[in-house]
């Protein structure tokens, strides 16, 4: 599957695009991890097309330096990832996704329907689009930083799913216990606390990988997507 140039108001970005073997589709933007489009997101890319969408996931680092692809394996790849997240501009990075939306609605492999599933800084990024983009539903695996987002949530008008991680390190209790009551009674929220789960649980490969968990997880995604996008 190939990597492919989107045009945006701020210049041009890379992106990952997989796309089914059936074709009109339901699109689907594929925020990132704090790692870049690495193998990790190429590869959630091709698990959504051949589930039936296609996914495309936009190198939203680019202001920063273009093309980064690097991993959880090593302290001092850890380090950059978390430089990158500090350099990170939020408001960009949901501007280059809402720029990969339209692209997605716009080409030919596509429905016009599309939605956003992201995970970590994604998980973040995909809650955005929720609140700031008319995108047809969103799906947040275990994000980052929700709690002080939450004066948004009225602007969420289309299905969000969520995704959160009991034991998340980077969530503490208090932010959850926050964000389950912000959200609480929401009429478009829907979500799902992992018990004795950590962050990045399905990533595959990753230190915290949880197999049912992420099965788990997975398949709530999937039957979201299916009744959100479905033609």
């Amino acid at each position: 599957m190939p990597d492919i140039t989107i045009d945006g108001p701020d210049g041009s970005f890379g992106a990952y695009l997989a796309v089914p073997a059936t074709t009109p589709a339901p699109g689907l933007v594929v925020a990132q991890e704090i790692f870049g489009v690495n193998q990790v997101m190429r590869d959630i890319c091709d698990w959504l097309a051949g589930e039936g969408y296609a996914a495309c996931c936009p190198d939203i680092f680019w202001r920063i330096e273009p093309g980064i692809q690097i991993t959880d394996q090593s302290e001092a790849e850890w380090q950059r990832a978390f430089e990158l997240f500090g350099l990170f501009d939020v408001d960009k990075g949901v501007d280059d996704l809402k720029t990969t939306l339209a692209h997605l609605r716009g080409r030919p492999d596509c429905t016009g329907k599309a939605g956003s599933i992201g995970y970590c800084l994604g998980g973040k990024l995909a809650f955005l689009m929720g609140t700031r983009t008319d995108a047809d539903c969103n799906v947040s695996y275990y994000g980052v930083g929700l709690d002080e987002l939450l004066g948004e949530a009225g602007n969420i008008t289309k299905p969000l799913l969520m995704h959160v991680a009991s034991q998340d390190q980077f969530l503490p209790p208090e932010a959850q216990e926050k964000i389950k009551a912000g959200l609480a009674g929401h009429p478009q929220v829907v979500l799902h606390v992992y018990d004795g789960q950590d962050h990045a649980f399905a990533r595959v490969g990753g230190e915290h990988y949880d197999a049912a968990a992420a099965e788990l997880a997975n398949g709530r995604s999937l039957a979201h997507l299916q009744a959100s996008l479905a033609a």
